[in-house]
């Protein structure tokens, strides 16, 4: 029998962006409790620049991607989505509810194959139905991303209408969907940016108050904030406890430009801010981020679509850090 293969974006030898390549691959099949995805489109994460950063010449090869979005063409034993139904796909796998956080959380793409690629399979409680007025390139966009920047906002932060957050570096795929989700529930919303370009997005999608990275923040913004939602670490981490209104929170789920910070508990304690790490999020989260969207008809910020014969290329492209929102791969 002759074993069916579809296109993948694969990793394989190399470190780094180098050993990206499209390749022919095997389809793969679904087993019990599994449903096969037929891909229209997959978005790109940070996490997929530290994967092929992270794999050595010895690994096997693995197809790349976390988030995607298509159609159920096969399903294995003891599943009950439908063939045909259009789904968008939970990338966060093993994680039931919030409050169960999982020792390391587990993500698909790499060690388990992706969502770059023309099949994926999936766990049957991972897809979801699409949000009927998202385009494929849109619902793609929406997994990894909309799902941290939602357990930031809500879960962890605790977010409610008319409270003020900020949002450091505007222009990531958390930080405008976070945008979306706050101004969707009603509360202020201000961000920071080092680029005039960003800033101005921003402040078209409905940003309150847009100031650049390097001024300060406390005079800008004119009044403390009840929630900092930051995901660049030690550069902005003294700037964002600084505008916090005593009693504040302030949630930390990245460190893109180091780990490594200085604490006053002092500051900590006297203050009584409430010091917060987040990442990923759970199923009911994933189930509660997609009714959101839905309901409020949120459309995540697309910065540039790719092809999947340019995948290599795309992801080489974010590395810059130039994109206001998402990068994301149609399939067809």
């Amino acid at each position: 029998m002759t074993t069916k293969v579809m296109r993948a974006v694969v990793h394989e030898g190399a470190a780094g962006v180098g050993g990206v390549r499209v390749a022919e691959v095997p389809v793969p099949q679904p087993g019990p409790g599994e449903v096969l995805v037929r891909l229209k489109a997959a978005g790109l994460n940070h996490r997929d620049l530290f994967i092929v950063d992270s794999r050595t010449p010895a690994d096997p090869w693995a197809v790349l991607g976390s988030d995607g979005a298509g159609v159920v063409v096969a399903t294995g034993a003891d599943t009950s989505v439908e063939i045909g139904t259009e789904v968008v796909i939970n990338p966060s796998l093993d994680w039931a509810e919030p409050d169960v956080v999982p020792e390391v959380p587990a993500i698909l793409g790499v060690p388990t194959n992706g969502t770059l690629a023309e099949y994926v399979v999936v766990p049957a409680g991972n897809v979801l139905p699409k949000p009927a007025h998202l385009s494929w390139t849109e619902a793609a966009a929406l997994p990894l991303a909309a799902l941290t920047a939602y357990r930031a906002l809500f879960t962890r932060g605790g977010l409610t209408a008319g409270e003020h957050v900020l949002l450091p570096g505007i222009g990531s795929g958390v930080a405008t969907f976070a945008l979306a989700m706050a101004k969707a529930v009603g509360a202020t919303v201000s961000v920071t940016s080092r680029s005039p370009e960003k800033l101005a997005r921003a402040t078209e999608l409905g940003t309150d108050r847009a100031i650049g990275s390097g001024g300060d923040w406390a005079a800008e913004l004119g009044e403390p904030v009840d929630l900092v939602v930051d995901s660049i670490g030690s550069a902005t981490f003294d700037s964002c406890l600084s505008v916090l209104r005593s009693g504040g929170r302030m949630v930390t789920l990245g460190a893109t430009t180091g780990p490594d910070v200085e604490l006053s508990l002092r500051n900590l304690f006297f203050r009584q801010i409430s010091l917060l790490g987040t990442s990923m999020g759970s199923a009911r989260e994933f189930s509660q981020m997609v009714a959101l969207v839905t309901e409020h008809r949120l459309r995540p910020a697309v910065h540039h679509v790719h092809d999947l014969a340019d995948g290599p290329r795309a992801l080489g492209g974010l590395a810059s850090g130039d994109q206001f929102g998402k990068l994301v791969v149609t399939i067809g």
